[in-house]
């Protein structure tokens, strides 16, 4: 008997280990994990502005955007599409969180570039963090001839804008978009050299592959020796493989942000709406490390 009680107090502490490493191993599997929330937006811009997000290292996108003109011009010029304005550009991811893009458009003969920084990511789990930021600085140079008499200097103008979006659930995003303009040159002496202004756009997943979009640009501060108005756009997102279809219409001609934001003639409220569609193809031209 006292043989198998000294057995019994030898086993006892082992048991008791082997519990307490349970235990840990179970504790460890229910502690919330941290995931980076994914799939905001599925292209880099909404529709004529940018998205939160960035392209993944390695990957290059190729990009058309079109503007066709106001469909309230009639049969005599087919709704707009006889007159079509047109950007094709390049964006490439440097890694997950910085891009770079160049582009060339139609309108004004413009040549943009810009640089996309993602330095916040949403998160839930763990370490949750409700949003996703990005900074966002661009440069335009047109270069019609009208503007000869310009330096390249004088005809630049400069973008620096911060992106902020959250994805609520698996299908709703909303993004805001505060930013300035600053132009080199202005019309005239009464004319502010930099424009304010606040954007807004969302995103509503309907299925898997179709979307539907928004935007608002808010301009606080416009040209004054020109009638211009703010942006407004309402499209589609289809997604099928590595392309992105994006149908919307706009009261836009350009498609970069200096054009958009200080030059739109147009008036979306009074039927000055023109049909347009970004076309996104990626390719992988990198390895992930």
């Amino acid at each position: 008997m006292m043989k198998k009680t000294l057995i019994l107090l030898m086993l006892v502490p082992h048991l008791l280990w082997a519990q307490d490493d349970l235990l840990a191993e179970l504790q460890a599997e229910e502690q919330p994990q941290t995931k980076i929330v994914k799939a905001a937006f599925k292209g880099t811009h909404v529709i004529n502005g940018h998205s939160t997000k960035t392209k993944a290292k390695g990957e290059l996108d190729f990009l058309i955007y079109h503007r066709f003109g106001p469909v309230n011009d009639g049969i005599y010029q087919f709704f707009g599409l006889d007159q079509a304005n047109m950007r094709i550009g390049f964006e490439y991811g440097l890694t997950g969180w910085l891009d770079l893009g160049i582009g060339r458009s139609t309108y004004e003969k413009n040549y943009d570039g810009y640089v996309k920084w993602k330095f916040l990511r949403q998160k839930t789990g763990a370490k949750n963090t409700p949003v996703s930021m990005v900074w966002l600085s661009s440069v335009a140079i047109p270069t019609v001839r009208i503007q000869e008499e310009l330096t390249t200097v004088q005809r630049m103008s400069f973008t620096n804008e911060l992106l902020i979006s959250r994805k609520f659930g698996q299908r709703v995003t909303f993004q805001l978009m505060p930013g300035m303009v600053h132009l080199n040159t202005v019309p005239e002496k009464r004319d502010p050299n930099d424009i304010f202004y606040l954007g807004a756009a969302y995103r509503i997943k309907v299925t898997p592959s179709l979307a539907l979009t928004g935007e608002y640009y808010y301009r606080f501060n416009p040209l004054q020796s020109v009638q211009t108005y703010d942006v407004v756009g309402i499209g589609v997102d289809i997604e099928t493989g590595g392309h992105v279809f994006q149908l919307h219409f706009t009261n836009s001609r350009p498609t970069y942000e200096k054009g958009f934001i200080t030059d739109t003639t147009d008036n979306f409220w009074d039927g000055d709406i023109r049909f347009g569609f970004n076309i996104s193809r990626t390719f992988q031209i990198g390895r992930w490390e």
